[in-house]
């Protein structure tokens, strides 16, 4: 079969050779300008130098407009998402700006400002709702189980942008800053064409009507579809190159209790929708001490490490906890996207030592891959070395050996127990 680029291609011909005939029936360029007419003016305005100052001019008002619109929109979103006031006092803005007719901002400004600075503002005000409600979203959409890793490890706020959050708004910007792009050009250059600026786009365009100059018309919608695209290519690549980058992780700044490391309970009770999980739970843990908690399934133990960890508060009785947490969840709770050195390395801010820490359990080929392309036993393995290898006075072990072989748990048992040195181990587990 053919590849779909060529098809691409074919069909593009197939469109031209339609448009040809067409101009053919017709036989009047005023009413309608053939490719070839229009092809013979569009290289006829490259000997123009007023051709280079309106495409200038325009593609740098409509850029700004973009530029400033994408920034206020992702500051206005984080506010919104850190504090819910704000989110309630943009909404009726928001809506105001989605849907008021273009035309009416744009006589508005014409009024207030005049024609020079038109494109970039309401090319501002089109990227602004379109980026600041994606964004929102994106933020809105972060995987909140990672969210409770992330506070478990008390990981610095610099990577939990750049590994967390970021990653959440990925699926949300491919979409919505094509269509931003989009809809800023057409909305930037349909305000030139009302506002006349001098030296614009618009202008040339307005003037094609005026000498009625169809072919001309056609060769500056051309110049207007090449600059979109080529300003699409640009702003894709700088993002697709944004969200490549890795930055080096801060090493947390966890405090861990040298000498009196421990986590008390007295009464403590825990229910789920009127259904008792954890009924006066009185205990203790120390640090040096293992702790294996082999009660059947659904008897409360991974809400019992959740409540040692802080992600969960007892309905009644009391938690004195002098202690820091790591944690393996049940689930993996991995930035799928990172590789397994990249996932450690999170929790303890050096990729060297979390390279060295994961091939004690896993192979160098495996270490390098996307987390999201190991098996189930082989992330386990990660959460494991992650959980580990952090600095904390407790690690709380749910199901640790999910996924893995006879060998294989043997091994992580051996890790566990060189690791749990000056630490408190409580683990879950049927093995």
């Amino acid at each position: 079969m053919m590849d779909r680029n060529k098809r691409k291609i074919l069909f593009g011909v197939a469109w031209i050779c339609v448009w040809a005939i067409v101009a053919l029936c017709v036989n009047n360029q005023i009413f309608f300008a053939g490719p070839v007419e229009t092809v013979k003016t569009f290289f006829g305005f490259f000997i123009m130098k007023e051709f280079y100052l309106a495409v200038a001019g325009s593609f740098l008002r409509i850029a700004i407009g973009f530029i400033t619109g994408f920034a206020v929109a992702c500051l206005l979103a984080y506010c919104s998402f850190r504090w819910t006031w704000v989110e309630d006092f943009c909404a009726p803005l928001m809506t105001l700006i989605k849907t008021v007719p273009v035309a009416s901002f744009v006589v508005l400004l014409l009024i207030w400002w005049g024609s020079q600075p038109l494109s970039a503002i309401i090319s501002f005000l089109v990227v602004l709702p379109q980026m600041y409600i994606s964004t929102l979203e994106g933020l809105k959409n972060t995987d909140r189980q990672l969210l409770e890793m992330a506070h478990v490890f008390v990981l610095p706020k610099r990577t939990f942008f750049y590994y967390i959050y970021r990653e959440a708004l990925v699926p949300f910007w491919n979409s919505s800053v094509k269509v931003a792009l989009g809809m800023c050009w057409k909305a930037g250059i349909a305000a030139e064409l009302i506002g006349v600026p001098t030296g614009s786009i618009g202008e040339n365009m307005y003037l094609t009507k005026v000498y009625i100059d169809v072919p001309g018309l056609f060769a500056w919608t051309i110049v207007v579809v090449l600059l979109s695209i080529c300003m699409e290519k640009i702003v894709l690549f700088l993002m697709q190159k944004w969200f490549a980058y890795q930055p080096a992780c801060v090493k947390p700044k966890v405090q861990c209790n040298v000498d009196d490391g421990h986590i008390r309970l007295e009464n403590v009770s825990k229910e789920y929708q009127g259904k008792p999980v954890i009924s006066g739970l009185s205990a203790e843990y120390q640090k040096d001490q293992v702790y294996c908690l082999n009660s059947p399934s659904g008897s409360g133990k991974t809400t019992l490490l959740k409540i040692l960890a802080g992600l969960v508060t007892p309905d009644e009785g009391v938690m004195e906890k002098h202690a820091t947490c790591a944690m393996i969840f049940q689930e993996d709770r991995l930035c799928e996207s990172y590789n397994a050195i990249k996932n450690v390395e999170l929790v303890l801010g050096d990729s060297a030592k979390a390279k060295e820490a994961l091939l004690e359990l896993l192979t160098e080929e495996d270490i390098y891959k996307p987390c999201a392309e190991l098996s189930g036993g082989q992330k386990r393995r990660v959460v494991l070395v992650r959980a580990m290898e952090a600095e904390a006075d407790f690690v709380l072990l749910d199901e640790p050996f999910t996924g893995m072989d006879a060998d294989t748990i043997e091994k992580a048992k051996k890790y566990i127990e060189k690791k749990s040195v000056g630490k408190a181990v409580v683990m879950a587990t049927h093995i």
